[in-house]
C-alpha cells in the first residue's frame, strides 16, 4: 500500500460522528443540520431539462478529457461576462468533476517532490520565540519534503493533495481581528522558498472572507520572487452579500497587468452556484502553460467529463437568471439568521459564502480547548441541531488551533428551518450558565 495513506488525517466529519457517538437528541425535535455544506435548493429545471435531453443524443462514444469546444466556449463566454477577462478556450481552460477532485489532481500535477531537496530548510525558531504558522514546526524545519502553503482553517482536500504529493502542508491562520484575512506576513522567507504550490480560498471556507486586490499583489510578488504555483479556489464566487461580486485571482492577475496569467489557475464550479452537486462539474482556468500539463495529468488520470454533462453545464453556465435567483435565497436566509444569533454568539454577516463562522461563548470556568466540540455535542444532545466543532476543520500551528473556539453554520437548508435552527441554538445558549 501506499505508505503516504497513513500521513491522512481523519475527514472532518468522520471526526463529527464520533464527537456526536452515543448522543441521542429529543425525539420531539426534527433533526436540523448546518454541518455539511451541501447545496439544498431546488436544481433549476431548465438544468434538469438539459441533462434529460442530452441523453436522446445516447451515450455510445467516449467523451473529450479537455472537453467540447462548445463547453469550453461557455466557460470563457462566463469568465469575459463575470470578469472581463478574454481567455483562449482552447489553451486556458479545462472541464472538471467538481473543483474537489480538481484541486487534488492539481497538486500531482505541480508537485515535484524531488526538487525541495537542493534547498535549505526552514530555520527553526530561536530559543523563546513562537513559531509563526505552519504544520508541526520542526518537522517542517528538519524535513526535506517540498512544501504547500493553505490557509489555517481549510478546506480538508488542499491537506490531503500536498500530503499524497509527497509535500508538507504548512498551515497559515486567519486573523479574526482582520476580518479573518490570513496573515501571509507571518510565513518566514525560507519557507516560501520552499514552497512550490500555494492554495487560497476566496471566498473562504469557513470564514467568508474575500481577498482584495492588494492581498492578490503581495502573493503575485511572492511568487515571482520564489517561483510557486498559486491555486485558487473559487468555489463560492457566486454567493455574496455586498453589491460588487466577489474579485477573483484572474480578475486580480488582469488588473495588476499580468495578461498572461503566469502561474495562478483558478477553479470554479456548479455546485454551489447552480445547485448541482451531484452534477460534479466546474472548470480550472489561467496560465496556458499549467493548463497544458494539467491535461497530461488528466489525460492518464481517466476523469474525462460525461457528455450528458457537459451538455447540461453548457446551459448552466450561460444563464445567470437562476444564479440570481439563488444568491436572494442566501441573502433572506443570512438577513433572517445572523440577527438572532449576533444576540448571543460572536458572529458577523460574512462577505460570501453560505457560512457563518460563529464564536463560542464560554461559561464560567470552562477552558477554550475542545470548546467548540463540546458546544457542538451539548446542543445536538439538548435541540437536534447539528453544527460543525470549528477546530475539526484547522490544525494546530505555532501552539494555537485557529478554529478552537469556533463552529460553522453552513445556512443551506431553507429559510424557515435555518430560522428554527437559530432559535433553538439562542435557546440553547441562554440555558447555559452565562460568561462571568
Amino acid at each position: 500500500m501506499n505508505p503516504l495513506l497513513a500521513r491522512l488525517q481523519p475527514y472532518p466529519f468522520e471526526r463529527l460522528r464520533q464527537l456526536f457517538s452515543g448522543v441521542t437528541p429529543p425525539p420531539g425535535l426534527r433533526p436540523i443540520s448546518l454541518g455539511i455544506g451541501e447545496p439544498k435548493h431546488p436544481t433549476p429545471d431548465f438544468i434538469q431539462a438539459a441533462l434529460a435531453g442530452a441523453l436522446h443524443d445516447g451515450l455510445a462514444g467516449y467523451p473529450p478529457t479537455a472537453g467540447t469546444p462548445e463547453l469550453r466556449a461557455a466557460f470563457t463566454g462566463w469568465l469575459q461576462r463575470r470578469y472581463g477577462l478574454a481567455l483562449d478556450a482552447a489553451t486556458q481552460v479545462l472541464p472538471v468533476n467538481g473543483s474537489r477532485e480538481a484541486l487534488f489532481a492539481f497538486a500531482q500535477t505541480v508537485v515535484d517532490p524531488t526538487r525541495a531537496k537542493t534547498l535549505p530548510a526552514p530555520g527553526r525558531p530561536k530559543a523563546g520565540d513562537t513559531p509563526s504558522g505552519g504544520s508541526d514546526a520542526h518537522e517542517v524545519a528538519s524535513g526535506g519534503a517540498p512544501l504547500v502553503v493553505c490557509p489555517n482553517p481549510f478546506y480538508q482536500i488542499y491537506e490531503g493533495a500536498a500530503l499524497l504529493a509527497g509535500a508538507q502542508p504548512y498551515y497559515v491562520p486567519s486573523d479574526p481581528a482582520r476580518n479573518f484575512a490570513v496573515d501571509w506576513d507571518s510565513v518566514p522567507a525560507d519557507v516560501w522558498a520552499r514552497t512550490q504550490l500555494l492554495y487560497v480560498c476566496s471566498p473562504g471556507n469557513p470564514t467568508g472572507a474575500v481577498m482584495p486586490l492588494e492581498e492578490w499583489r503581495k502573493l503575485f510578488e511572492l511568487s515571482d520572487r520564489h517561483g510557486f504555483v498559486i491555486a485558487s479556489d473559487e468555489c463560492y464566487s457566486e454567493i455574496f452579500f455586498g453589491d460588487a461580486p466577489p474579485l477573483g485571482g484572474l480578475e486580480a492577475a488582469a488588473q495588476l497587468g499580468r495578461s498572461d496569467l503566469r502561474n495562478i489557475v483558478a477553479f470554479t464550479s456548479l455546485s454551489k452556484r447552480s445547485n448541482v452537486p451531484g452534477m460534479r462539474s466546474g472548470f480550472v482556468a489561467g496560465d496556458a502553460a499549467l493548463i497544458r500539463q494539467y491535461l497530461l495529468y488528466r489525460t492518464y488520470h481517466g476523469s474525462a467529463m460525461s457528455p450528458v454533462v457537459q451538455t447540461a453545464s453548457i446551459a448552466a453556465w450561460n444563464d445567470e437568471v437562476h444564479v440570481q435567483a439563488n444568491r436572494a435565497m442566501y441573502r433572506e436566509k443570512f438577513a433572517a439568521v445572523t440577527p438572532l444569533l449576533a444576540e448571543v454568539m460572536d458572529v458577523r454577516l460574512p462577505d460570501a459564502a453560505f457560512y457563518l463562522w460563529a464564536g463560542v461563548p464560554l461559561r464560567p470556568g470552562e477552558p477554550a480547548e475542545g470548546s467548540d466540540a463540546r458546544f457542538a455535542r451539548e446542543l445536538l444532545a439538548q435541540y437536534n441541531v447539528t453544527v460543525l466543532p470549528g477546530s475539526y476543520l484547522a490544525r494546530e500551528a505555532a501552539g494555537f488551533n485557529p478554529g478552537q473556539g469556533r463552529v460553522r453554520m453552513a445556512l443551506v437548508a431553507e429559510t424557515a428551518e435555518c430560522v428554527e435552527a437559530a432559535q433553538r441554538i439562542v435557546q440553547f445558549i441562554q440555558s447555559r450558565p452565562q460568561t462571568a
